[in-house]
């Protein structure tokens, strides 16, 4: 993973994004020494957003499980029914 500084991001950020795209990996910006912000393509991104939401579904869906509230697929198909009529 590339580091760059703050200041260095403010002189050449026409060329650190460049860099960027063109190796899509991430760039971790220092503060004062010190972690500040990771800089990442938009398309990675996006993906990252995308995992992020599917695992809070099967989170939520193994959350429902171990809480038991869970439907046999009967018992959905009757309550589905209303609104697929």
């Amino acid at each position: 993973m590339k580091v760059e500084l703050v200041t260095s991001l403010k002189r050449q950020a026409t060329k650190i994004l460049a860099e960027l795209h063109q190796s899509k990996e991430p760039v971790l910006i220092t503060e004062h020494g010190q972690p500040s912000a990771y800089l990442v393509d938009v398309e990675d991104y996006e993906f990252m957003q995308q995992r992020i939401d599917i695992l809070e579904g099967i989170a939520k869906g193994e959350k429902a499980i171990i809480e038991n509230r869970v439907l046999t697929n009967k018992q959905a198909k009757d309550a589905m029914s209303k609104w697929l009529k």
